[in-house]
């Protein structure tokens, strides 16, 4: 399994050697003997560049998340060995900051013995770095994960009150004519496509290109309450900065862009009760947000 690992990542026998400290020889009869075992090719060897079967690529991420976990469970057994592999979540910079990082803390007193390292980045679907559970922004799809929803954005445009104020006597469309768009980079996605379905849903005419981008949602959400251009954020998010008046939603258009937040594990996962409890947790605590929210 190691001899397919190291050479199924590199896709070179010679590599996938060096990596071990072997011969290439040892490595190529270890792979051979898998095949075997499994009565499938797992590489074609049929032209210059060595390719991945079918079979390869099915078992391949299957066995290196597996020495992945296994590595880590062992990592931990060696610095403590009376203490559990802490749980791996990956969170979106911009929810982690304003609604889950409370949440940590809340199950952090609750629970001191559970570890969990937590990471975080701007992507849109999962992250590329391999984690036990994942809170992902998305549209829905379908995938071989679990999914669970914790929470639908509604988006409007944001913006200061020294903005707002330039808005009076504006429709929507002149008022975001007249104003800079600030936009949230999406991963894989054009820069202007929450504001071109904003624009859709409203049923305005808007030049999507214009303005400045960000990285995450609360560096826009920044920028816009410092006094200068519009941001499309989630009004839930931010509804702190709303009620203190440091952001103004300008006109009455929340707009469902069909994105949300969905919390994501892998099926086999299930079994683990750390990573079960820490899943229950947190669909239990976004379901009694938004329950806050609608009787408010």
């Amino acid at each position: 399994m190691r001899a397919f690992d190291a050479v199924g990542q590199r896709l070179s026998f010679t590599a996938g050697a060096q990596a071990l400290n072997v011969s290439q020889s040892a490595v190529s009869r270890h792979v051979i003997s898998l095949e075997e075992l499994l009565g499938h090719k797992l590489f074609d060897r049929s032209s210059q560049t060595l390719a991945l079967t079918a079979a390869g690529r099915a078992l391949l991420p299957e066995v290196s998340k597996s020495f992945d976990r296994l590595e880590q469970t062992m990592n931990a057994i060696c610095s403590n060995p009376n203490a559990s592999r802490p749980i791996r979540l990956h969170i979106p910079p911009s929810l982690l900051q304003h609604v889950v990082m409370p949440m940590i803390q809340a199950f952090h007193v609750e629970h001191p013995d559970i570890r969990i390292d937590i990471s975080s980045s701007g992507v849109t679907g999962l992250p590329a770095r391999e984690t036990d559970m994942a809170i992902v922004f998305d549209r829905p799809n379908i995938d071989d994960r679990v999914t669970d929803l914790l929470w639908m954005v509604r988006v409007a445009p944001l913006c200061s009150p020294e903005t707002a104020k330039r808005s009076t006597g504006k429709s929507l469309e002149q008022f975001l004519a007249d104003t800079d768009l600030l936009h949230v980079k999406l991963d894989g996605e054009p820069r202007g496509l929450l504001w071109s379905l904003y624009a859709r849903q409203t049923r305005i005419a808007l030049d999507v290109d214009r303005g400045l981008a960000f990285d995450t949602a609360s560096l826009a959400v920044g920028y816009a309450m410092a006094g200068s251009g519009v941001a499309l954020n989630d009004i839930d998010m931010f509804a702190p900065e709303i009620a203190t008046g440091r952001l103004v939603v300008p006109y009455d258009t929340l707009s469902d862009d069909g994105f949300g937040y969905y919390l994501k594990l892998r099926p086999e996962d299930l079994a683990d009760p750390t990573i079960s409890l820490v899943r229950s947790w947190l669909i239990a605590r976004f379901a009694a947000r938004e329950e806050e929210r609608v009787a408010t």
